[in-house]
């Protein structure tokens, strides 16, 4: 079974940063990416960013600029660097996995419990 575990959330003023983490607690996994997704009340679930396997990197044009995803594949970890924080990035920020484990090593997605950031003077 993968869990993901994530952490860094909170409630900052306009311009400030926060770094949230996930780690994905499996002993034997194979990722295929990680990143972050968010969400408000009553709209849809939007891609933040994404790292690849081979380190490539997909983000939301909102947050170019802004935001840095990195990893650390020996330790299933990723990490989302966001800085100059804006009052429309206020949202639940979930964390999401793509990949596979025994036995079968079919394709999987996962999503963490999820972490509020709220930007707010």
């Amino acid at each position: 079974q993968v869990q993901l575990v994530e952490s860094g959330g909170g409630l900052v003023q306009p311009g400030g940063s926060l770094r949230l983490s996930c780690v994905a607690s499996a002993s034997i996994l194979d990722i295929n990416a990680m990143g972050w997704y968010r969400q408000d009340p009553g709209k849809q679930r939007e891609l933040v960013a994404l790292i690849t396997h081979s380190n490539m990197t997909t983000y939301q044009e909102s947050v170019k600029g802004r935001f840095t995803i990195s990893s650390d594949n020996a330790k299933n970890t990723a990490h989302l660097q966001m800085n100059n924080l804006k009052p429309e990035d206020t949202a639940v920020y979930y964390c999401y996995l793509a990949g596979r484990t025994p036995p079968t090593f079919t394709l999987t997605t996962y999503w963490g419990q999820g972490t509020q950031v709220t930007v707010s003077s």
